[in-house]
């Protein structure tokens, strides 16, 4: 970011063991709410023992923290596989059901009931096309290339590829050919061919797991480590049983290790 190190130290140093207070002059009853907070579990066979009850100790920390959960904005989504999905028994907080809902936007993703990302590639389609306008408005001015490749990757690419790295591998080849051809107006507009997005998704997959990797506090970092070959380097490919397990980030993002350079030269240096 090209930040002038005095700088950077001046801030560290100011809010270093430095607590904020906010002052009041007469008493005022301050409100916190529990935002952006999710509860997953896995249930099978209908044993909803543990969930339930985590619910439940949810619910009671967050009132003993003076923590409000708004229940009319709690929102349960069941992913569920299977073509004849059993009846699911409502969930409860304080007295009131919690509305149970086919899609839900989470951190700024659209997950549905089936995990095929449909409902996200619609969002992200219309959001795509809406900011396409303004970079073909631009490119109207004769701006250079530059500056519009620049606009590009901040403007529209950041919204079209907004979190490739869950979605990338599992997405429906109609979503990816919408997708797809929404790059190539775009690249149309700034005179070069734009990365597609399964080319953007691989890219980004394997930096994510080499980050991964070099991260000894990232919850996935001994799983993938301990996948690693003591003789090879290379990483072993994990069983799937569907092809839905087979495209998701872990088994994908170990493929693409294996057959990229960027695995070879740490298989080298192991």
């Amino acid at each position: 970011m090209q930040v002038d190190p005095n700088l950077i130290s001046w801030i560290t140093d100011y809010l270093t063991d430095r607590p904020q207070y906010v002052r009041l002059k007469d008493y005022v009853p301050l409100q916190k709410f529990s935002d952006d907070t999710a509860i997953v579990d896995c249930v099978r066979g209908g044993q909803e023992a543990e969930y339930r009850p985590l619910v439940e100790d949810f619910v009671g920390w967050c009132h003993r923290n003076n923590l409000l959960l708004n229940t009319s904005k709690t929102k349960e989504l069941v992913v569920d596989f299977r073509r004849a999905r059993p009846l699911t028994q409502p969930v409860f907080i304080a007295g009131v059901e919690v509305e149970m809902v086919k899609t839900y936007r989470y951190l700024g993703l659209h997950l549905d009931e089936r995990l095929d990302w449909s409902a996200n590639t619609d969002i992200l389609y219309r959001k795509g096309q809406s900011r396409l306008y303004f970079l073909w408005r631009l490119g109207s001015f004769n701006i250079c290339r530059k500056l519009l490749q620049m606009f590009f990757q901040t403007v529209v690419a950041s919204c079209v590829f907004y979190a490739v790295v869950c979605w990338g591998g599992s997405i429906k080849k109609r979503d990816k050919m919408r997708l797809d051809k929404l790059v190539r107006r775009a690249g149309s507009v700034v005179g070069v061919e734009l990365d597609s997005v399964v080319k953007v998704a691989e890219r980004r997959t394997l930096h994510k797991l080499l980050s991964i990797m070099d991260d000894d506090g990232h919850p996935l970092h001994t799983i993938i480590m301990d996948r690693r070959s003591k003789f090879s380097g290379r990483l072993l490919s994990h069983s799937c049983s569907t092809d839905r397990l087979r495209r998701s980030f872990v088994p994908r993002a170990i493929r693409l290790y294996n057959s990229s350079q960027q695995g070879r030269k740490r298989e080298e240096d192991s």
